[in-house]
């Protein structure tokens, strides 16, 4: 997908603070595609940017310290220069030893290919670091039951934002029902304030909404069963129920006007909320960094109200279920020698998130994916949206990853049109389960 792509799709969390910058391939012992390259030991693909460059190189060179029998080198790419790259070292049978990864649907797509290892065995004979991490975490990782993926970094789900000030001048309270979304619709109208800010330009901010909508309508196993491409799955009643919730939505007059030539890259969306031109707006939770960072006071001064997406009435999702980005992954490619891969399971049982890389990812404003953080967390001057982050990723009985990471990349970018076509009310609910259904195995 087109966007704010380095902020969003690669899972920058709260770390809009340090974006990842734009950067030519930087290598470090590495010098060129594949195992082999790496000088006899393992080889890691990375993307480059600030914190997570740094922040993995000193992991990489405090492992390969404490193991010098054992090595390990890294390349760093940027973002979309490492997506083209990492496709053709794969399909050539020249991935490194470590794949750097998003889960979903791409990892189904190397898992069905034998492309990368099955890590199901070896997670069950080391327990004690299945359950450092988040059990959320593993859905994306996992394909048919079995786990191709070490879950990594920080987590990054969808929050509903809003204005304190505008909430006490209007008498309000945030939403917790679909039925309070919709009244305060017409309240925060009257006022002359638009209720939601949305980038809809950008097109995967739209589909934040959809995401959480067709969750709390039909339960989480309505877009399992879309992941897996069960035949009619998109047709299922909740996906029509949550495009016809949307437009009523739009036609309220919910969303800022002209909000379908906002985009989400330049942060317009985040200003028309920190200015007081929005009461709310439905956001992934790095949006609180660069709030922070550039929204005139406003998170300090205390005027950002965050919580979780509001309940639908008769709708079968768990209300604590999150969406979003529930990490970052790690696969062995299945090409690797032996020496390499045991070299590549080692790190991770022992260089992926110490206490060094944790203190790391909350100075710079992220919740790594690691239980038991919570005396960590409180002793930052974010605490309460750390601490709000923390235990919405941590306590959700499901969290859906992104639908357009999830899917494979020709049914995403399907997905997207689709969206912006549903926001913008030119085609129907049911022209969009349609024409969804049509992308099943694609």
């Amino acid at each position: 997908m087109k966007q704010s792509q380095t902020s969003r799709r690669s899972f920058l969390a709260l770390a809009a603070l340090t974006p990842f910058a734009a950067m030519t391939a930087t290598a470090c012992g590495t010098s060129g595609p594949g195992s082999s390259s790496s000088g006899g030991g393992a080889s890691m693909w990375y993307l480059s940017g600030e914190p997570n460059q740094t922040t993995m190189q000193k992991a990489v060179d405090a492992f390969t310290a404490a193991n010098p029998d054992d090595k390990l080198a890294v390349t760093y790419f940027q973002n979309d220069a490492y997506k083209t790259k990492i496709k053709t070292a794969i399909g050539a049978g020249q991935a490194p030893t470590i794949i750097y990864g998003w889960g979903g649907g791409t990892l189904k797509t190397y898992a069905e290919a034998n492309q990368v290892d099955d890590l199901t065995g070896w997670f069950d004979e080391n327990p004690d670091l299945k359950d450092k991490f988040f059990p959320a975490s593993f859905g994306a990782a996992t394909v048919d039951g079995k786990i191709y993926a070490l879950p990594n970094q920080y987590v990054a789900p969808i929050v509903l934002f809003y204005n304190k000030e505008l909430f006490e001048k209007a008498g309000a309270q945030p939403p917790k029902t679909w039925d309070d979304v919709m009244s305060l619709v017409k309240t925060f109208n009257d006022m002359g304030v638009a209720p939601f800010s949305l980038g809809g330009q950008s097109r995967w901010t739209s589909m934040m909404w959809l995401e959480y909508l067709l969750d709390r309508i039909g339960g989480a196993e309505v877009f399992t069963a879309i992941f897996e491409g069960k035949p009619n799955s998109w047709m299922d009643p909740a996906v029509i129920e949550t495009g016809t919730k949307i437009q009523e939505l739009v036609s309220a007059d919910g969303f800022i006007k002209g909000f379908s030539s906002i985009a989400a890259d330049s942060n317009a969306d985040q200003a028309l909320l920190f200015t007081g031109k929005a009461a709310m707006m439905l956001h992934g939770s790095w949006t609180y960094g660069a709030m922070k960072k550039g929204g005139q006071n406003f998170v300090q001064d205390g005027k950002l109200g965050f919580v979780q997406f509001p309940t639908v009435a008769g709708g079968k999702g768990d209300p604590k279920n999150g969406v979003g980005n529930p990490a970052q992954y790690m696969s062995i490619s299945s090409k690797a020698p032996d020496a390499e891969k045991e070299t590549a399971k080692k790190f991770f049982k022992e260089g992926i998130l110490t206490e060094t890389v944790i203190d790391t990812y909350i100075n710079s404003g992220s919740v790594p994916i690691v239980n038991g953080i919570e005396d960590k967390l409180n002793t930052s001057e974010d605490k309460d949206f750390l601490n709000f982050v923390y235990d919405l990723a941590k306590n959700a009985p499901n969290f859906q990853q992104s639908w357009d990471q999830a899917l494979s990349p020709t049914a995403a970018e399907a997905l997207l049109n689709n969206i912006d076509q549903l926001f913008l009310k030119s085609i129907t609910p049911q022209q969009f389960a349609e024409n969804m259904n049509a992308t099943l195995g694609k």
